[in-house]
């Protein structure tokens, strides 16, 4: 019999609108719906000026654990909340979405749905970008640049080519953010690991340019711990898809991002000094 996941979707309020359509991120390699639906900051601010929540500022966009809803994150006078918006941009979800399959584990007992003022918020994923050794990084930017953001990318993946150009839109613009480019290449990228260890022996940001560019590189002359530390340093902090960025505050943003809205996430999440 096949299995399938339950989900249920606590409904806060539904409401309709209609938008057109426009790339506010581009998703990733992890998730193939994004190559065809996008959803852009824009958009959700039109949304939230026809709510009456005009002054809620849009945290990050990303897709939700139901295939056909975006999730957008949104912070309101310091509160955290979340919307979920359909791909077709008629429909607005608020609420929470429980996985049935892991709500209530090794209780025996069926989740238990609270009523929506009970419900928490989802936590907005942060990582100690300490953590992630930079020593061994792809270096695009100059490295005495005040802000650091730390990208996880797969020399085979469409979407990281397509971050990468963005990348050095945002250094043409301001030379005040340099990126980290830590090589993880999945499994469905069958060349990427040979690929990124071959990258990685040589130091060389023009090889994965290079191949980004679709031209021909040479085939590793060294080991592969490199890349293979990545790998399992990316399983652990939980990191599942390429690209993805982790802001200077340890900030987690899934998928491709345009220049404009790049610099407008590093700037919201600047490190802090304690």
């Amino acid at each position: 019999m096949v299995s399938i996941k339950n989900i249920v979707i606590t409904l806060g309020m539904l409401v309709i609108v209609l938008y057109g359509s426009r790339a506010y991120g581009f998703g990733g390699c992890e998730v193939d719906c994004q190559k065809c639906h996008s959803l852009e900051k824009n958009e959700v601010e039109q949304i939230l000026s026809k709510m009456k929540r005009s002054g809620a500022k849009v945290v990050d966009i990303k897709m939700s654990p139901v295939r056909g809803l975006w999730e957008v994150s949104l912070a309101d006078n310091g509160a955290r909340d979340t919307l979920y918006v359909g791909f077709s941009k008629k429909q607005i979800v608020r609420g929470m979405i429980l996985d049935l399959d892991t709500e209530g584990k090794g209780t025996g007992k069926a989740p238990e749905i609270k009523p929506a003022a009970a419900q928490q918020k989802p936590p907005v994923q942060y990582i100690d970008i300490a953590k992630i050794p930079l020593d061994t990084a792809l270096v695009l930017g100059d490295k005495n640049a005040e802000h650091k953001v730390v990208i996880f990318t797969d020399p085979d993946c469409p979407y990281c080519a397509r971050l990468h150009d963005e990348l050095k839109k945002v250094l043409a613009e301001k030379g005040d953010i340099v990126f980290y480019l830590k090589l993880m290449p999945l499994q469905m990228h069958p060349d990427a690991h040979w690929k990124s260890v071959s990258i990685m022996c040589s130091q060389s940001l023009q090889l994965l340019e290079d191949n980004f560019s679709k031209k021909q590189i040479p085939r590793p002359s060294c080991g592969t711990g490199v890349v293979d530390d990545t790998v399992r340093l990316g399983a652990e902090l939980g990191i599942t898809g390429t690209p993805t960025m982790i802001m200077p505050d340890g900030f987690v943003v899934s998928g491709g991002r345009n220049a404009k809205v790049i610099r407008e996430l590093v700037m919201n999440h600047v490190r802090r000094s304690l």
